[in-house]
């Protein structure tokens, strides 16, 4: 082995994406646009939903009732009649509407138990769930507050106070911001991986590469180290410019120790990119096969759903996935600050499961370069 080729082999992976227009854009997409949409425009989030209120009591209640409905979570309340109600819903302009009855409040200072109708679009899913909860809290405790003024309710036995540490205002672009970059690193590191070793097929240049005096071990750190480079270097500059620049995201932690975290993953998921390069035959196969594999990493390693919830044989499995540890490791430095020794488990996971798939990966690739040309 020298260190020399490696160092050229790299240079000209280098210079072969330089000459890649879509790759490029790619990159510059998945670290800037990409992230700034997933974070303000986060589709579970309830974000200016458009609510309708149909008040047929016209009473203090009532009005107490839709002055607690505003952004950012809802639109101003529009106040329509009866009759307006289901042809609005059905023409997609509410997503909620709520009717209070004739005689609400003086059936409330009764205790008769008035109900009030809440109307939801549910064709609007990802607003339907959320919002329905968020409304049925609200107009609780301004019922609540209102008719603590008048007669003596029931009190609750436990005064719950609630304390949220690390995004104490639940601003869903702090936790929106950080995963997208996650997922992009992983994404980025695996696709330009393979796409560089496709790409020598494709072009024909594989055959240049078996005839010079390189090994396979070479030209498959080349590759490893240059598309890694490019990955860091994006990453640092959407944490500093996109995350805590245009975002305004907090970050708790060290930023150069994250990013060494991230070059331990990026080690891991540029020789899993290798090793699905040496099993694909063209760039659509190698399309295929990483929605695959990419999709179950994201989704069961942590960042989208709390590992807790998962069934615990999945827990067990995705322990040998890179991105779990990944997952942790990010969320513990730039979330709650923590220092390496909090982190040190995730580091060690990660240069395991790097050394593993990059020794499996060399050995698939030694066994197929030969029949690449």
């Amino acid at each position: 082995m020298r260190v020399a080729n490696i160092g050229n082999l790299g240079v000209k992976e280098l210079r072969s994406l330089l000459r890649d227009p879509v790759l490029l854009l790619l990159i510059v997409y998945s670290f800037t646009v990409a992230i700034h949409a997933a974070a303000t425009a986060m589709p579970e989030t309830l974000s200016r939903a458009a609510i309708a209120i149909v008040d047929e009591d016209r009473s203090p209640v009532a009005n107490r009732i839709a002055g607690a409905f505003y952004p950012p979570f809802f639109l101003p309340p529009v106040a329509i009649t009866q009759g307006e109600m289901d042809a609005r819903m059905d023409a997609g302009r509410d997503t909620f509407a709520i009717d209070i009855p004739p005689n609400f409040q003086r059936d409330l200072l009764a205790g008769r138990g008035p109900t009030i109708q809440l109307n939801v679009d549910a064709t609007r899913m990802s607003q339907a769930f959320t919002g329905a909860g968020y409304i049925q809290s609200i107009v609780g405790g301004e019922v609540t507050d209102f008719a603590r003024r008048y007669r003596a309710i029931d009190t609750p036995p436990v005064d719950l106070v609630l304390r949220a540490r690390f995004n104490p205002q639940f601003e869903p672009a702090w936790f929106g911001a950080i995963m997208e970059v996650i997922n992009n690193v992983t994404l980025l590191s695996i696709v330009l991986a393979g796409a560089a070793l496709i790409r020598e097929r494709e072009h024909g240049t594989i055959e240049h590469l078996l005839v010079m005096p390189v090994t396979p071990f070479e030209i498959m750190s080349a590759k490893v180290w240059a598309m890694g480079v490019v990955v860091l270097a994006a990453t640092a500059m959407s944490m500093l410019l996109v995350v805590q620049g245009v975002l305004r995201v907090p970050i708790h932690g060290s930023l150069a120790l994250f990013l060494a975290g991230a070059a331990l993953h990026v080690f891991a998921t540029t020789s899993m990119g290798i090793f699905i390069g040496t099993v694909a035959r063209s760039m659509p196969q190698f399309g295929l096969l990483v929605i695959l594999i990419l999709l179950p990493l994201q989704m069961l390693s942590g960042g989208t759903t709390p590992r807790e919830s998962m069934p615990e044989a999945v827990q067990w499995v995705m322990m040998a996935a890179p991105t779990t540890h990944f997952v942790m490791l990010a969320q513990g430095i730039l979330y709650r600050g923590a220092d390496l020794w909090g982190v040190w488990p995730q580091f060690v996971w990660l240069a395991g499961i790097g050394a593993v798939l990059f020794g499996y990966a060399l050995a698939r690739f030694r066994s197929t370069v030969g029949t690449m040309a």
